[in-house]
């Protein structure tokens, strides 16, 4: 089997953030602050769990004085005072425990909430290179996984830490109390655990980290190759068991992660286990020893209740150690979500709204590259008057699509300006820019809806009445009505239960809907045939009327009726003007007009149209 990257769909992902203390001590800080809106509950399940923990000591010194004082003086009513008092406390803790579990986990999915919606707005507000440059099953792998694999630690891991904290503490101060000999025997080994459970922890921290990025990497697999596409691709190119092959790759190295993350540590996990359960045998030896010895202050009263103590003692303490170690890991995930909110937002709002725009583009002295690439554009300027159709002509990656999406600003230019009616469009809210700028792409894209919602999705308040108007405008009417369930009928996973034309006419209704004053046409029938392109391009002549058109155009002869013709080569502008006169120039437009099927030579002849 080749290399992992010969089937990689999309980029790599992006690399792993290094484990900088600083980075980790301010990543901390904001998990913390994550939990500052629900200060009040916090605060009351921190009540509940100290005083939980300060009655459920009471009970070994109970038992100590029924064993010492109730039974050896035959005192029947101190005996039931005792025993009641022994039989309420754990029903009181009980009660108590119930309600700050409930307070925890409502606090818990609160913050889970509040981060899968933060990381969602986050990604929403990424412009389209973060998109091109990550793959999706990537970032579906960071919303649903990673931040799912924190649940425990937000909804239960904080809480259970102060209740163990205190617990540990109220106990070790009752075992000095009942006697400081004993207590310093049984925890003389604790600082050895402490420390040899943070080695485990960083351990496996770091095959968490392999963990999810794996994860990602199989519900990547899954997203690409089990969609449509995927499917389509993968049979029609004989690929099936080739994928098939690298998904059980995949889930071959996942399923040796979680052995891993869940095997790491286990044999320190286990000697600690070990010492905690023969430690209580010990006491008793080192109490019968200091007995021998001579000591009076040891009671059978005292060494029962101490080992008692011990006994609750080490369950607190063992999870302590294993929360520190679930603690380690979930720091990886929050470093993968943390890295997720870092990316810097390059497409930041405007709070200007255009009011009544008349739809005058203008582009000056426009420069733009993808990242660190060449220069897509150079100093493009030009200007589309209100209510006119302008054409972008050109080869391949001259840039023509680059100009539709700076108007629509799916991008910002580098230099110059992009400007509607005068306002460059940086300094517009995304609404009003969306209500000014329709786009109708190439790719077109449906959700797995019906009709009438993918329809309203342009125009939620938009009436059915509305929405059949528009479909008729996009010439498609007819087509849903014969539908067994008219506009209820589901388009399926990207819309593959209609043709490529079909989509595009449902896209133009949905543009339509939306009615903008300035259109962008991106090849919108690059991929048609002659008679749904004749179709759709009706559809378009219908939207485009009254409107400021912008047209990417394929072939040269759909843009005759332009008001004027725009020639980029190489992201310059080398020509503008009508079709006439751009052919009677004899300039590039009618190099490339020469080789468009169908089309007049560039030499200009008598009666051209």
């Amino acid at each position: 089997m080749p290399g992992r990257r010969l089937d990689r769909f999309v980029a790599d992902d992006p690399p792993e953030r290094p484990a900088d203390p600083a980075v980790r001590r301010a990543n901390f800080r904001r998990i913390v602050r994550l939990f500052g809106p629900y200060r009040r509950r916090l605060a009351a399940v921190s009540a509940l769990i100290v005083f939980s923990a300060g009655i459920g000591v009471i009970s070994p010194f109970l038992l100590r004085e029924v064993l010492d004082e109730a039974i050896p003086q035959e005192n029947v009513g101190l005996l039931s005072a005792l025993v009641a008092g022994m039989v309420a406390i754990p029903i009181v803790t009980g009660v108590l425990g119930v309600w700050q579990t409930l307070l925890s986990n409502q606090v818990g999915q609160s913050v889970m909430h509040d981060l899968r919606t933060q990381v969602y707005r986050h990604l929403q507000r990424l412009s389209l290179a973060f998109f091109t440059r990550t793959r999706t099953g990537e970032v579906q792998s960071r919303i649903a996984n990673d931040i799912g694999g924190i649940e425990n630690v937000v909804t239960s891991t904080a809480t259970s830490v102060l209740a163990n904290v205190t617990t540990v503490l109220a106990t070790v101060a009752a075992m000095l109390l009942l006697d400081w000999r004993l207590a310093a025997f049984a925890l003389a080994l604790l600082p050895l655990f402490v420390w040899l459970t943070k080695r485990v922890g960083e351990q496996r921290k770091k095959v968490t980290a392999e963990r999810q990025a794996s994860l990602a990497d199989v519900s990547s697999i899954v997203q690409e190759s089990l969609s449509v596409s995927g499917i389509l691709l993968g049979k029609t190119m004989g690929r099936t068991d080739d994928l098939a092959e690298r998904f059980q790759t995949e889930s071959a190295r996942l399923a040796a992660l979680e052995v891993r993350s869940r095997m790491t540590g286990r044999w320190v996990m286990a000697a600690i286990q070990t010492t905690f359960a023969v430690m209580p045998a010990l006491v008793y030896w080192f109490a019968g020893f200091t007995i021998a010895q001579g000591s009076t202050t040891i009671t059978i009263g005292t060494l029962v209740a101490f080992t008692t103590l011990q006994a609750r003692l080490f369950f607190p303490i063992g999870s302590l150690l294993g929360v520190q170690l679930e603690v380690q890991s979930s720091l990886a995930l929050f470093d993968r979500i943390f890295e997720y909110l870092d990316h810097r937002v390059e497409i930041v709002e405007g709070a200007r709204v255009l009011e009544r725009p008349r739809g005058e583009v203008r582009l000056d002295g426009v420069w733009f590259r993808y990242d660190d690439a060449a220069w897509t554009l150079q100093d493009v300027s030009f200007a589309v008057p209100p209510g006119t159709k302008t054409a972008l002509v050109g080869e391949t990656g001259s840039g023509k699509t680059t100009c539709a999406y700076l108007v629509a600003r799916l991008y910002d230019a580098t230099k110059g300006t992009v400007s509607i009616d005068g306002t460059d469009v940086r300094e517009l809210t995304f609404e009003s820019l969306a209500a000014t700028v329709g786009v109708v792409s190439q790719e077109t894209y449906l959700f797995h809806s019906t009709v009438r919602e993918n329809l309203r999705f342009a125009q939620p308040d938009a009436t059915d009445e509305e929405i059949e108007d528009a479909a008729r405008a996009a010439q498609i009417h007819e087509l849903i009505a014969t539908l067994p369930e008219g506009y209820d009928t589901v388009v399926g996973e990207r819309g593959y239960r209609f043709s490529g034309g079909e989509k595009q006419r449902i896209a133009i209704a949905r543009t339509i809907l939306r009615n903008p004053p300035v259109l962008v046409l991106d090849e919108a029938t690059s991929s048609l045939d002659t008679q749904t392109e004749r179709l759709v391009q009706e559809a378009l002549e219908r939207l485009s009327e009254g409107r400021t058109t912008i047209a990417i155009a394929h072939r040269l002869s759909t843009v005759r009726d332009a008001d004027q013709i725009v020639v980029l080569d190489r992201g310059r502008v080398v020509e503008i003007g009508t079709y006439r006169e751009l052919l009677a120039s004899g300039g590039r437009f009618a190099e490339l007009a020469s080789r468009d099927d169908g089309l007049v030579p560039p030499v200009p002849v008598a009666g051209l149209p």
